[in-house]
């Protein structure tokens, strides 16, 4: 059984990059004058910071931090 849950939110940024790359490779349609495929990698780059924020956070509230 799983027992640290936050660690989770550190699958968020594998399945932003890898899991949905086949769904979002192409070129249209564009986002903000960009490639859609570049904009998602953009947006998860953005993310990961995030996720690995919220694990830390919850790892530290049970005091394994």
């Amino acid at each position: 059984m799983l027992k640290r849950f936050t660690l989770l939110w550190l699958l968020i940024p594998y399945a932003l990059f890898l899991g949905a790359l086949p769904l979002v490779d192409r070129v249209r349609p564009t986002v903000l004058g960009v490639p859609f495929l570049f904009f998602w990698l953009l947006l998860a780059t953005l993310l990961t910071p995030a996720a690995v924020f919220l694990a830390w956070r919850g790892d530290r509230k049970r005091g394994r931090v």
